[in-house]
Order: structure tokens, then C-alpha cells, then sequence
């Protein structure tokens, strides 16, 4: 989950690597560092920290690349505290090679061991560092620095996205993908190499991304891709290989707010509408160029499984309470880390659906390499254009939210619900399980959200207030039923993750099988209470909350007086159809959670132990 940058042009080589490491700091922030080719030498800093660490301290020093080459890197930690010397980029005994890292080297001790019995001396606790040696050991040999690079890559068990430098050819960048995103920019006499588009698109939108297995030669006479293994001599034939990046650098400035989770979660009524521009009218027709090809083994699967990690996990149970009630697929929903390891029963005439915003998680990617050799069919639903499930998918569809830049993901969510609303209503229609004239309300109702979600961010300052009230308690219970249980999982989880208070999500009636000992009069409960075909049950399981003295927080659509007499604190939300109150009931949780960590101090867009993309196991 770290961040890479590396370069070769004619700007100011510095500039470049620190403000690509900003635009990437929320793929890690424990530490960052720096290397450049100065004149037959490399020059490295590196600092335990944030990105702004680095930045001051390289102030100190008057630094001049002759060729104006250098990688950059900001770290999240797997092996080794985060600390100077772990921080990246690592080098070798000589200093002449520094190599920036993103991935796990499985083997890594059994080749720390091999090496040090060679003579190697190592500084580190990481498991990259054991690359740059394994180069330097192979260099003594091949006087080659591409070959050498091959060979030590063909030693290495596990993932990677690397950019490597080395004294001894100081003209070129190399970088290599295993497992791990890496993208070439290709300038106007200038190539930058990144883990993340983000960092690539203040100076170009024309980039290559490398497959897997593959790795790039880059100096100022362009870009050679080859296969990384050194039996394969041939070059890679880059036609239909150079992409159009299709975000703009003010999509991923903050704009204003004070942080991008701030920002994104005001930019959902824009998000959303973009997630069914085109794709959706009032006559509840829905057209998925997408999955167009592969409507027929779609609408003649055995069954669907959805599977994804976190916040698109909670998406994927939102979609399978659609699917199940309006198109009457069965659907099971997996934990892709859970789902890749215990050998799942796979058909043939199964659809795997994989949702990841990123498009890069590591464990929903090998999810859906395991599909794919069971023969399944494999669609993806990401946010990013070009990422490696994107790619690899046997079809799929776009959620069009935007960059989204914060940890915590908001915007994403709700896309992701509106995707699975419209392929719930396109195989509805297809099954007939849906009439036109249900079609019709729930297109109607979709084709509103927007403007209801605007309505619901005018309670911003209202429920900051809430915030305050809530800020210092330890401990808080989400709960909801029917489609809204899934949007308690996903509330409880974002107060977790941005302001470190422990949260659990239940289904409302479960509170009585255990959760209700934790009530007293110091326990928060947010309930999710709209007026839909749970309301009654909802209400059964508030007064139980209110019986023992809990303080509740009502999510609701109308505030009737039985709400008012037990409610703490009442949120209004506008009504809407069932299967699409998750997108509207979620938005309060995220406000909430984001008002309380910035009460509380926390830094809400890069919290701590975590980043953006989990792209590592």
C-alpha cells in the first residue's frame, strides 16, 4: 500500500518526487524518502514521518541530479517499524544501486540469510532491502544492470511494484510489476513511474500499466517493456498499450474544505449522478454497455457471488438484498480475504461479481484469478479506469465517482449502490421479476436521489451538534434491519476507522442475543429507523434500548411521536424507495463519524495504520 514515484525529464527533479509523493500519501504515511543520481553517485533521505517531514528537511540541502533521475517512495509499514532506516528507498552494500518498493517479499529471510553468508551486510528490518542486494550480488556478473535486475526478480516470492535506480547506469529508471500496481506517464521528453494515476496527471494523461510479470526500461530516449523473466529477450509491442487518464488535477485538490472526506462526501449528489448518467430514464430502462456481451450468461447464472473487502463488502450485501428480493438470483457475499483461502465451491455457470474502488485490492484481484480458473464468469465493479480488476475482469462496470482521495471511503459507497440499484432493475426487467410499473417508481425514485442526498447535506451543522455531544464516548452500537443493516456495518465502521472509537454494526433484532448487555446510559445507539417494511420491528427494538437508558441517535424519514418520546436525537432523512434507503441513511453516519474524529483531533483522511489501496495481503 505505498507510494512510488520516479522520474526522468528536465523538471526540477525534487519538486517532482515530493509533490508526487503528496498526491500519494494517502497510500501510506509512516515514513518517506528520497533518491537522486547525482554525479557517479547516488543521493538518498529518507525520514520516519509524513510527506510535509521530508519536505522541510530536504530544505537543509543544496541538491543537483546531473541527470536528473530519482525515485521517490511513502511508506506503510508490513516488515519493520516505521523509522528512518526503514523508511525506502533501500540500497545495497555499495550504495550503487536504491530500490522503492511496494509488496512483500515472502522469501525474504531465506534470502536475507544467503546473502549475509555471502558477505552482504544489511541495515534494515524490511524485506526489500534483501532487492537491492540481490541486484548488487547478480551485477557482479552480468555488469548488466536490466539482466541483473531479471535475474534478482526471478529469486523473489511475492509482490511487488519496484523502481530501481543504479549508479553504474545512471541514465535509466527500471520498474517492474508483480502483483502490485505500477503506471508509466509518458511526457513531452519527460517519463514519470507511479504506484497511483494521481501522482502522473500534473504532467501527462498518456500511461502505459504494466501487466504483471513485466517491467519497464525508461531514459530520456523512451520506454522499453519486457517480460521480466530473462529467457524472454523480446520487447513488448507498446501499440494499444497508452491509456488516457480521464480525471483532472482539481478533482484531486481539496478544493476548499478543510479535508478530501469533507469534500467527497459533498460532491455525492455529483457523484451519484454521474454513476447513472446515461444509463438509466424515467421509464426505469437501464442500458450496462458493460455487461451488454454477457447478459445471457448473466441471466442464466446458477447463482451470483459478490465479493470484496470493507466498505465494499457492505456495498456487496446492500446488492445481494437487492438481487435476492427484485430478480430472485440467489447471491452469496464473501469476504474476498476469507473467500481466496478456503477453497470455495465454484460452477461454471456462476457470476462472480468483484467490487473494489480502487480496483487494485490485493485479496478481491486474486479472488478473481480464482474465479476465472473455475471457469466462473468474472465481472468487475470498480471506481478507477485502467486498474488491474478493471483489466482483467471478463467484463464490468465503471462507478464513475471520481478520485477519491480520503482513506475512509464515502462517495464510493453510495456509487457502488447506485450500480447495483441499476443492475438490480436491468435483470429484473430482463427476468420479468420486476413489472414496468415497478420499473417505473424505482427508475423515478433513483433518478431523485441526488437531489435528496443534497437535501440531506444541509443538516450538516446540525449534525456536527450531535458530534459534540458524543465525541468523548468510547463505544457506540449501529443498528438496522433489512437493507439498512448493511449502512450499520458501514456507519460503525467509520467511526472506527477515522476517529479510533470502538463501534459495532448489528441487525436491530440480534441486539437481544447478546449486544444489549453492553446497554446503560453511557452506550450511544444509532438506529436506523425509516418507514419501510421494518419500521415496526425497529421501533420494538428502540424501546428495549430505552428501557435499560441507552442514548439514542434516530436516523429516520418521518418523526412521529412514539420516535420523539424515545429518541435522544432525531436525523431526518427524505423517504424513498426500500432497496435505495441505504443511500440516503448512510450519509448522517458519515457526517457523524467525520465531525467526531475532527473533534477528537484525529487526522480523518489518513488515519492511522491504514492507506487507501490495500493492495498487499
Amino acid at each position: 500500500m505505498c507510494g512510488i514515484v520516479a522520474y526522468i525529464g528536465k523538471r526540477n527533479i525534487i519538486d517532482v518526487l515530493i509533490n508526487g509523493l503528496k498526491r500519494l500519501e494517502y497510500r501510506g504515511y509512516d515514513s518517506a524518502g528520497i533518491a537522486v543520481l547525482t554525479e557517479g553517485q547516488i543521493w538518498l533521505y529518507k525520514r520516519a514521518g509524513k510527506v510535509s517531514t521530508l519536505e522541510n528537511e530536504l530544505k537543509k540541502f543544496s541538491i543537483s541530479s546531473n541527470f536528473n533521475i530519482g525515485l521517490s517512495h511513502t511508506r506503510w509499514a508490513t516488515h519493520g517499524e516505521p523509522n528512518d532506516i526503514n523508511a525506502h528507498p533501500h540500497t545495497d552494500c555499495t550504495g550503487n544501486f536504491a530500490v522503492v518498493h511496494n509488496g512483500i517479499v515472502e522469501n525474504y529471510l531465506t534470502l536475507k540469510k544467503k546473502l549475509e553468508s555471502l558477505g552482504h551486510i544489511f541495515k534494515s528490518q524490511t524485506d526489500t532491502e534483501v532487492i537491492s542486494h540481490l541486484i548488487e550480488e547478480f551485477y557482479k556478473d552480468t555488469k548488466d544492470f536490466t539482466a541483473s535486475v531479471q535475474i534478482a526478480l526471478e529469486h523473489i516470492e511475492g509482490t511487488y511494484g519496484l523502481a530501481i535506480i543504479c549508479a553504474y547506469e545512471p541514465e535509466k529508471i527500471i520498474v517492474a510489476r508483480k502483483g502490485s500496481p505500477l503506471i508509466i506517464g509518458l511526457g513531452d521528453g519527460e517519463y514519470i513511474a507511479a504506484s497511483d494515476p494521481s501522482a502522473i496527471v500534473a504532467l501527462t494523461r498518456n500511461v502505459i500499466y504494466l501487466e504483471d510479470g513485466e517491467m519497464g526500461v525508461i531514459s530520456n530516449q523512451g520506454v522499453e517493456i519486457k517480460k521480466i523473466s530473462s529467457a524472454v529477450d523480446k520487447n513488448i509491442n507498446l501499440d494499444g498499450r497508452i491509456h488516457e487518464l480521464t480525471f483532472s488535477l482539481e478533482e484531486i485538490e481539496k478544493g476548499g474544505f478543510p479535508h478530501f472526506m469533507l469534500k467527497e462526501i459533498f460532491e455525492q449528489p455529483e457523484s451519484l449522478r454521474n454513476s447513472m448518467r446515461g444509463r438509466i430514464n424515467e421509464n426505469g430502462d437501464v442500458k450496462l454497455g458493460g455487461i451488454a456481451d454477457l447478459m445471457d450468461k448473466i441471466l442464466n447464472a446458477r447463482r451470483f457471488i459478490i465479493t470484496a473487502c470493507g466498505t465494499s463488502w457492505h456495498a456487496g450485501l446492500v446488492g445481494k438484498y437487492m438481487i435476492e428480493q427484485y430478480v430472485e438470483i440467489p447471491v452469496d457475499v464473501e469476504y474476498a480475504s476469507e473467500f481466496r483461502y478456503r477453497n470455495p465451491v465454484i460452477f461454471p455457470d456462476d457470476v462472480v461479481w468483484l467490487i473494489s474502488q480502487s480496483g487494485e485490492t490485493a485479496d478481491t484481484l486474486a479472488a478473481l484469478r480464482l474465479a476465472k480458473s473455475k471457469g466462473a464468469t468474472a465481472l468487475g465493479i470498480v471506481n478507477v479506469v485502467g486498474s488491474t480488476i478493471a483489466r482483467e475482469s471478463d467484463a464490468g462496470i465503471y462507478i464513475h465517482a471520481g478520485p477519491e482521495i480520503g482513506v475512509a471511503s464515502t462517495k464510493a459507497f453510495t456509487s457502488q449502490l447506485v450500480v447495483l440499484s441499476l443492475i438490480t432493475l436491468l435483470l429484473g426487467k430482463e427476468k420479468k421479476t420486476i413489472s414496468r410499473e415497478l420499473a417505473r417508481e424505482i427508475a423515478s425514485e433513483l433518478i431523485s436521489i441526488p437531489e435528496k442526498v443534497k437535501k440531506i447535506l444541509e443538516l450538516n451543522d446540525y449534525i456536527k451538534a450531535i458530534a459534540e455531544k458524543y465525541k468523548d464516548h468510547h463505544n457506540f452500537l449501529y443498528l438496522g434491519r433489512g437493507f439498512n443493516y448493511p449502512v450499520a456495518l458501514e456507519g460503525a465502521l467509520k467511526l472506527k476507522e477515522i476517529s479510533y472509537i470502538h463501534a459495532e454494526g448489528y441487525p436491530a433484532a440480534e441486539m437481544k442475543h447478546g449486544p444489549i448487555a453492553l446497554i446503560d446510559e453511557n452506550m450511544p445507539v444509532v438506529f436506523i429507523a425509516v418507514k419501510d417494511s421494518v419500521y415496526e420491528k425497529v421501533l420494538s427494538n428502540m424501546e428495549e434500548v430505552k428501557a435499560r437508558k441507552g442514548k439514542i441517535i434516530s436516523i429516520v424519514t418521518e418523526i412521529e411521536d412514539k420516535i420523539k418520546k424515545i429518541s435522544d436525537h432525531i436525523i431526518q432523512i427524505p423517504q424513498t424507495f426500500d432497496m435505495l434507503f441505504p443511500i440516503l441513511s448512510v450519509i448522517p453516519l458519515q457526517l457523524l463519524a467525520y465531525h467526531i474524529a475532527v473533534m477528537r483531533g484525529c487526522d480523518v483522511d489518513q488515519p492511522r495504520n491504514l492507506a487507501k489501496s490495500v493492495t498487499v495481503e
